[in-house]
């Protein structure tokens, strides 16, 4: 592989793995607790997010938990209904820092996240996290090649697969169920499923996001891959419920 195919190549996995990452371990594990983690798994995919996002897990899910609470009403927080669909695509991360940042919305959504030792030792220095996963990166493929390949990875996945969720996600596409979501097929594919919204919307405690054949949830097979070895139990409520929409679709 030349090197203009590698460095987009390893920025593309990069952001693949902190999309499956966090749709498995902040969205499903934490946020609704539809996945019970084995402690190796759980450091794994902390580990994961930390060289990659640099995310604080306790912030992430005070802030999707507001989001559903408060789903396209008074107190959402990146709504597009609310703040219009151009201004959550493109500053969908600042509406995100400053909800993060709200000591009271993570008290009041997140209360069971309270950081423990790893996090004071580790996790809540995003910084230090990136820049290891920096300088790993840069370490394996190059100085130069290794920013660039870091700098994609950024874009992609804070300006690009975050705003796709949370503003076309609210905007437009299709729907198995009645509420403000709506579901993409296509970008389910990129997004770890994430972008069958509708879906998720409708049953948030569900572990599995895809409802019809013609729909695919990327982080499904993983998980249940790790269930299989052990490293996870599905907690949540079975999938049967797809069946109950199954009969529906409205676009």
């Amino acid at each position: 592989m030349t090197a203009a195919w590698a460095v987009p190549s390893v920025a593309i996995v990069l952001t693949q793995v902190a999309v499956i990452a966090t749709s498995i371990y902040l969205h499903r594990a934490l946020a609704h607790r539809s996945l019970h983690l084995h402690p190796i798994a759980d450091l794994g995919f902390r580990v994961a997010l930390w060289l990659t996002t640099g995310q604080s897990r306790q912030q992430w899910v005070a802030v999707h938990r507001k989001h559903h609470t408060f789903t396209d009403r008074p107190g959402d927080p990146h709504s597009p209904r609310l703040l219009g669909f151009w201004r959550v695509q493109l500053f969908n991360v600042a509406y995100y820092m400053r909800e993060a940042r709200n000591a009271t919305t993570l008290e009041a959504f997140a209360p069971d996240l309270r950081p423990d030792r790893l996090d004071r030792l580790f996790f809540s220095r995003g910084i230090l996290g990136l820049g290891i996963g920096l300088s790993l990166l840069c370490m394996l493929i190059g100085l130069w090649p290794g920013l660039i390949a870091g700098l994609m990875h950024a874009v992609l996945y804070v300006f690009v697969m975050a705003p796709l969720i949370n503003a076309l996600g609210h905007w437009r596409g299709t729907k198995n169920f009645e509420n403000t979501a709506y579901n993409s097929r296509v970008l389910a594919w990129i997004t770890g499923g994430e972008s069958l919204h509708n879906n998720h919307h409708a049953h948030p405690r569900s572990a599995k996001f895809s409802l019809r054949r013609s729909e695919f949830d990327p982080s499904w097979p993983i998980i249940r891959s790790l269930a299989a070895v052990g490293l996870l139990v599905i907690s949540g409520p079975p999938v049967a419920w797809v069946r109950v929409g199954a009969g529906r679709r409205t676009s």
